[in-house]
């Protein structure tokens, strides 16, 4: 279980197919204090740690996370990920921890992309296009996760709908990297699910 707040940055420094695509990422956690097993949100995608250690030559520490297939198809992985690219970290959430953001799963119902980026004063606007079956499930004032960053929206029409980044979001996350037409992943508030599949039972 997630938050939404982001607390590191990670690099993809190595990608592998073993079966199910396994890789590496260089982070600013501690690679003494995770946990193999341990569940980190990469760009909002629950991945299991399957190895971690120390950098080399004074170089940050590192962890891998293998991604089955059917992530990788459902996500933004295997449109965007690749050597080098900068993603989001959070790590799981223990008892007592601040709950700054929204109750995030990192398991993304499916894929945005961003149709418009202008900036308005310090901070981004951003407009996105979700998928039509998830579309339902976003509302102006409600919370989303983007590339497992805890979100509130704006506005919403139709498929289309929009947040505002501020200075800090974008300087503590990767999204001052944004540009449009990239793919991001969604993850729609487990509430309002439950709310729509509780009017279906009622017949509303």
């Amino acid at each position: 279980m997630f938050t939404g707040i982001v607390t590191d940055i990670g690099r993809i420094i190595a990608m592998e197919q073993r079966g199910d695509l396994r890789l590496r990422v260089a982070t600013g956690y501690r690679a003494a204090g995770i946990a193999i097993g341990a569940s980190i949100a990469c760009d909002g995608v629950c991945l299991t740690v399957v190895d971690r250690g120390p950098g080399e030559g004074g170089g940050p520490d590192w962890f891998e996370v293998e991604v089955s297939a059917e992530s990788v198809a459902c996500t933004a992985i295997g449109r965007h990920w690749r050597e080098g690219v900068r993603i989001n970290l959070e790590r799981a959430l223990k008892v007592g921890d601040e709950l700054g953001g929204h109750i995030v799963s990192g398991h993304v119902d499916g894929v945005a992309e961003v149709i418009d980026l202008r900036d308005e004063g310090d901070s981004t606007r951003l407009r996105f296009r979700a998928p039509e079956d998830l579309a339902r499930f976003i509302a102006p004032k409600g919370s989303i996760a983007l590339n497992g960053t805890s979100l509130t929206v704006n506005e919403v029409e139709g498929r289309d709908f929009g947040v505002n980044l501020i200075p800090h979001t974008k300087s503590v996350t990767t999204w001052g990297e944004t540009r449009t037409g990239d793919l991001v992943n969604l993850e729609i508030d487990t509430l309002a699910r439950y709310v729509s599949r509780l009017k279906e039972w009622q017949g509303g």
